[in-house]
């Protein structure tokens, strides 16, 4: 274990998990990796503050995914283990996916075999099918949506906009998704068949996995609603016959002809080496303990327990650093190429964490954004170039080893595509404390002096 009187090993522990470092975050939510005290299983808790619901309003939308979670219990769907609170927060325990997002394999492989797109396909239509069956719309279905497991498994996260179908009223009305893969009748206003707006959203998809770009993108919104409307697309010349036919009866404008879930699953392309999902009889779903973590805090207490560090970076274990390169293989970590960029990325340096702090927030604001820096955590932030959203990313520094520290960059809000260019070009404004290893990846003297 790495020694240092300056600084002491944080720990925290939610309930019976044991909580580690920040693997993701959002405008209202944190995601935390954790395992469990008993049994080692490796969780994810997304934690949300209490007076930020309240004060946005999201106590509905927030009980609704929650409950939503429960329902959709699928072998490609991400499993939500339970849900706790304390007198500030909530937490919701899920399953820890290791294999990453389904965008960084189409960013790292530019685009996907026709044996591979398929079968993300396929899982991707039991997924969605069962939650139509549930009576769920996701009604945002995107790579950045859909994760990996360890065998390669598409799991279907993030159902924050998700709707249930209410008793005598089969459309949906609310305009939400994202605007590459959002069917053409969600921008009408005139209500949706949420089932027909999901299918759409999968049939870019398939498009995006075999193509390695989206059917429709255009640098302003007016002139992309156009052309969704009108499904001005073209298929490239290498995509089989089969699945360009398929492409096109999805991404079909009219929602009343455009293919549903019980065709697509008929298509001769589509049922090639296609092994449906065997399902167990249907779990009784008990909803009670989502009513009582919203309104009795005493009774789901849960013990939060921190020492909070002021004398340095916070100190990664070798564990943890294992879960990050999404296997037992580190050299990811710190020989990554500059040309493959991940929503999730890092670098590592041999400056002291003072001096790398200090960069980053000279180059950070010579490239014209807001810095907000606290300990070793940064927030960068400012208005996407397309004007739709802001764009935000949290930077954290870890130490590794005496003298090595790991710089963790993610993507707090925004358009991946403009990350990965920031991220790049930061990193070429900071070529000077960026340390890179030659071809042997992680000597044994080095793995000798990490925690354990």
């Amino acid at each position: 274990m790495i020694v240092d009187k300056t600084m002491k090993k944080v720990r925290r522990k939610i309930g019976k998990y044991e909580v580690g470092r920040t693997i993701g975050e959002g405008t209202f939510a944190k995601v935390k990796f954790a395992k469990h005290s008993d049994t080692g299983e490796s969780v994810a808790i997304k934690v949300m503050a209490k007076s930020t619901i309240l004060k946005h309003r999201m106590v509905e939308q927030i009980k609704r995914e929650i409950s939503i979670m429960k329902i959709v219990r699928h072998p490609n769907i991400v499993r939500l283990h339970e849900v706790l609170a304390s007198e500030t927060k909530i937490y919701i325990i899920l399953e820890f996916v290791m294999g990453g997002e389904l965008y960084d394999q189409i960013v790292q492989q530019v685009k996907l075999s026709e044996n591979e797109s398929k079968r993300y396909f396929q899982q991707l239509i039991d997924a969605v099918a069962h939650c139509h069956k549930k009576g769920v719309y996701h009604r945002d279905l995107k790579p950045e949506n859909l994760l990996l497991d360890a065998f390669g498994n598409l799991k279907v996260s993030d159902f924050g906009l998700s709707a249930l179908t209410k008793q005598g009223d089969d459309l949906l009305h609310t305009t939400c998704g994202t605007p590459n893969y959002v069917a053409p009748e969600v921008l009408s206003n005139q209500g949706y068949d949420g089932a027909a707006a999901d299918v759409w959203s999968c049939g870019v998809i398939l498009y995006v996995l075999m193509a390695g770009y989206l059917p429709f993108e255009e640098a302003d919104l007016p002139t992309l609603f156009r052309r969704i409307s009108a499904a001005e697309f073209v298929c490239p010349l290498w995509f089989p016959a089969g699945a360009k036919a398929l492409i096109h009866k999805i991404l079909d404008p009219n929602p009343k002809t455009r293919m549903k879930i019980k065709e697509i699953k008929q298509d001769p392309w589509f049922r090639k080496n296609y092994y449906p999902v065997k399902l167990r009889e249907d779990e009784k779903v008990n909803l009670d303990d989502v009513q009582a973590v919203f309104d009795d805090i005493e009774d789901r207490y849960v013990s939060e327990r921190s020492q909070i560090n002021e004398g340095g970076p916070l100190i990664m274990n070798a564990f943890e650093m294992i879960t990050l390169s999404q296997g037992l293989n580190l050299s990811p970590l710190f020989d990554r190429h500059q040309d493959y960029v991940k929503r999730q990325t890092r670098f590592v340096s041999r400056k002291p964490a003072k001096v790398i702090i200090s960069s980053i927030e000279a180059v950070a604001e010579s490239m014209g954004v807001k810095v907000h820096s606290r300990n070793y955590k940064m927030r960068i932030e400012r208005v996407s170039s397309n004007k739709v959203g802001q764009f935000a990313v949290v930077l954290e520094v870890f130490e590794v080893a005496p003298s090595l520290f790991m710089v963790d960059v993610r993507k707090a809000a925004g358009d991946t595509l403009e990350y990965h260019k920031f991220y790049k070009n930061l990193c070429a404004k900071l070529e000077s404390i960026i340390w890179r290893p030659g071809e042997t990846s992680l000597d044994s003297g080095l793995l000798r002096q990490m925690t354990f």
